[in-house]
């Protein structure tokens, strides 16, 4: 890596045109909700590919039922090659009187002392972070006249608008978006000195339940006390879920859940997440989740169920003496490690048809499952990147997991059958899918040497 400072100082001195760069492709509006802006969509994936192409990669627009995918190939024979995908599609901009300056029309200014930003929409999400790596790569090329690895680019039109379109395209294609694994850069850091890479998702099992009694609403005053009221019955299967000490109560629930190493704890105590800190921006105070457990873990690394929505009866103005016929509940469970899903659901089914009492029913409707992801945290890939940011940011960075889904990861691993690694720099305050979104120009400058330290150190072939 001996050319890698002068890579680093081409960044620093080449920060100016990098922006304007930037700011060229965010002033195109490509919404990718709204049909009125579909030719501004293809205008943005034609901009990007025009400039992928510049830097000597072989780059197009390949054509979906919706928005173009922009994809680019600089294979590097015998060297590892990296999948990275971003999206060049925006939120519509939607309170717009909300709006400080044009969302379209880039600024950049200084919302304290010595922090600038560069404000519009698609700031951070995404092209901003797409364009961390594109820089990267240009440096990287403008010196070494190589890049250290292969690499594909593939950034879709319509990830604000479900990437209806990508599932089929990855798996059509997945010869030709062959890696060793991939990269994203569409998520954040943990703080704004301490860079993170997400590298465990958690994943999904969704189920709505309907619970029947009698075959219509009943007077409670002639039938109250006799007839089996459904509202009732669900709400002691939904407070059975689970126990005093927070754990879930479906029999072989955590079949499949791992412990986090031991450094894996060290790492997060460091963090020295707070109640206060988390939930104290919510209006909340104490957590309800497992007891023994620290709160990082709650959040990232153990399984959680959820009632998401419960009801039953006359919700109306005023009264109405009523026992409900039919009561329901959708119920989100989040899974981790090696969590089936498929067992998940039947577990779920099996408690509440358990807890019926005699005439009653339930009919159930899943809305989706899906297994979590993890990265081993014995991947070479994974060390490679982590000592890369903590090199370039002063301090270690973080292997932290996310409470939520990203889909394109779960289409990777089983579509490619390779692991993600979720590296970003947005943080808490950008204002994503807000009026005034935002992107730090320090998130921007160090992303930018972050990611070129990384296709350095990705090349190495060994600890």
């Amino acid at each position: 890596m001996t050319q890698l400072p002068a890579i680093l100082a081409r960044l620093d001195a080449d920060l100016d045109a990098s922006l304007s760069r930037l700011s060229s492709w965010l002033e195109i509006p490509s919404i990718s909700t709204d049909s009125a802006y579909a030719a501004e969509s293809r205008r943005a994936a034609e901009w990007l590919a025009k400039d992928l192409e510049s830097l000597g990669f072989t780059a197009g627009l390949r054509e979906t039922p919706g928005h173009p995918i922009v994809l680019a190939h600089r294979p590097k024979p015998g060297a590892p090659h990296v999948l990275f995908y971003g999206h060049y599609d925006v939120q519509p901009v939607d309170p717009l009187e909300l709006w400080e300056t044009k969302p379209f029309e880039p600024v950049v200014k200084e919302i304290e002392p010595g922090r600038k930003v560069i404000v519009a929409r698609g700031a951070c999400d995404d092209k901003g972070q797409v364009m961390t790596f594109v820089e990267a790569l240009r440096a990287t090329l403008a010196e070494t006249g190589d890049l250290p690895i292969g690499v594909t680019v593939m950034v879709e039109g319509e990830e604000e608008s479900g990437s209806v379109n990508l599932p089929a395209f990855v798996r059509d294609n997945a010869a030709e978006l062959k890696a060793d694994f991939a990269l994203v850069c569409d998520t954040g850091m943990w703080d704004r000195q301490t860079p993170a890479i997400t590298a465990s998702l958690r994943g999904l099992v969704y189920q709505e339940v309907t619970i029947t009694c009698a075959d219509r609403d009943l007077h409670s005053g002639l039938f109250g006390g006799a007839a089996a009221n459904p509202v009732h019955v669900l709400a002691k299967i939904v407070a059975a879920l689970h126990d005093e000490d927070g754990r879930i109560t479906l029999p072989g629930f955590y079949d499949g859940v791992e412990e986090p190493t031991n450094q894996q704890k060290v790492d997060w105590a460091d963090l020295n997440l707070t109640e206060d800190e988390f939930l104290g921006q919510i209006g909340l105070k104490h957590s309800i989740g497992e007891k023994g457990r620290m709160l990082i873990e709650q959040i990232q690394s153990r399984p959680t169920c959820d009632v998401n929505g419960l009801w039953g009866g006359y919700t109306g103005e005023g009264t109405k003496t009523v026992i409900a016929g039919k009561a329901s509940a959708k119920v989100s469970f989040r899974l981790v490690g090696k969590q089936d899903p498929a067992k998940i659901a039947a577990a779920f089914q099996a408690f509440v048809r358990e807890r019926l009492p005699a005439d009653v029913t339930a009919e159930f409707v899943a809305h989706g499952a899906s297994p979590a992801i993890a990265v081993p945290v014995e991947s070479l890939a994974l060390r490679q990147a982590q000592n890369a940011l903590t090199e370039e940011w002063g301090r270690k960075a973080v292997t932290i997991g996310s409470g939520g889904s990203i889909p394109v990861v779960g289409d990777f691993k089983r579509l490619l059958g390779i692991d993600t690694l979720l590296v970003g720099f947005g943080l808490d305050d950008d204002r994503v899918h807000s009026p005034n979104e935002k992107y730090d120009l320090s998130s921007f400058h160090k992303g930018q040497r972050s990611w070129a330290r990384i296709l350095q150190a990705l090349a190495a072939k060994g600890a």
